[in-house]
């Protein structure tokens, strides 16, 4: 197994832990997200894995401040997006319990990882959206996952919008399970992971594989569409440019609406 860089990793009794560690922000750079998916290939070997937790090294300051914005340009953005895409695609395939536990902000593509997740448990200092509309481009996971989560026209109004929610709002929602204070969030996920350990890895498994064919549209279908109309389309218009462009600039965008 390699040395991480930007996350840290381990299997024990029967839960694969997958931790964020790239401070401050916990930013998802490509070379952070193939270690992700290392990680998970790792965790697709283990068959008597019971649950896979996402969760943030101490000392930083949120769950994930989302995909890199430098990474979102021309000839850097399809690996950025395959690369993102793969740890869905592998979750998907995998088909195990996960278990996010968030403490801070969950943006962008890290709150899109709080989507994928089977359950959530967040700290009252937690917040989520999905902001990505502010630079001219879409959240390719939300757009398939959030309305099947939270409805879909509360969803419509976040991705549309760009708005930020607090954890109690997301809980009433029903983007996460459970919010609890800082000092108790670790007693909360040993908790539910407790209940998981003292399950059938194979049950679990399957189970999580009849919830997604009951939740179908197909997500792989579903994901390889929206897939095409990010790269083919959006990414190739100027305002998906200037988005980009005008953050790492630190400027308002001047949208050309074309």
């Amino acid at each position: 197994m390699p040395e991480f860089q930007n996350i840290k990793f381990q299997i024990e009794d029967r839960v694969a832990r997958v931790t964020l560690a790239r401070p401050p922000l916990n930013v998802l750079t490509i070379a952070m997200m193939r270690e992700i998916n290392f990680a998970l290939n790792e965790c697709a070997q283990q068959r008597g894995l019971a649950a896979i937790v996402f969760d943030a090294a101490e000392g930083t300051r949120a769950f994930s401040a989302g995909v890199a914005v430098e990474e979102h340009v021309p000839n850097t953005v399809f690996q950025m997006l395959d690369s993102f895409h793969s740890i869905f695609r592998a979750l998907h395939q995998i088909a195990k319990p996960t278990v996010a536990v968030v403490n801070g902000p969950a943006l962008g593509g890290g709150c899109e990882l709080v989507c994928a997740c089977d359950i959530v448990i967040a700290s009252d200092q937690s917040r989520f959206g999905q902001p990505e509309i502010k630079l001219g481009v879409f959240p390719p996971i939300a757009a398939i996952l959030l309305p099947r989560i939270i409805g879909e026209r509360k969803a419509r109004e976040l991705i549309l919008t760009g708005d930020l929610i607090e954890a109690d709002e997301a809980l009433r929602l029903g983007l996460v399970n459970y919010v609890v204070s800082t000092s108790e969030l670790a007693a909360k996920t040993d908790g539910v992971l407790t209940k998981l350990r003292e399950l059938s890895a194979a049950g679990l498994g399957m189970t999580r594989m009849a919830l997604d064919i009951g939740g179908q549209l197909g997500f792989e279908s579903a994901l390889t569409n929206v897939e095409n109309l990010y790269l083919h389309e959006l990414v190739k218009t100027e305002d998906a440019e200037e988005g980009v462009r005008s953050f790492m600039e630190k400027r308002k965008p001047e949208w050309k609406n074309r």
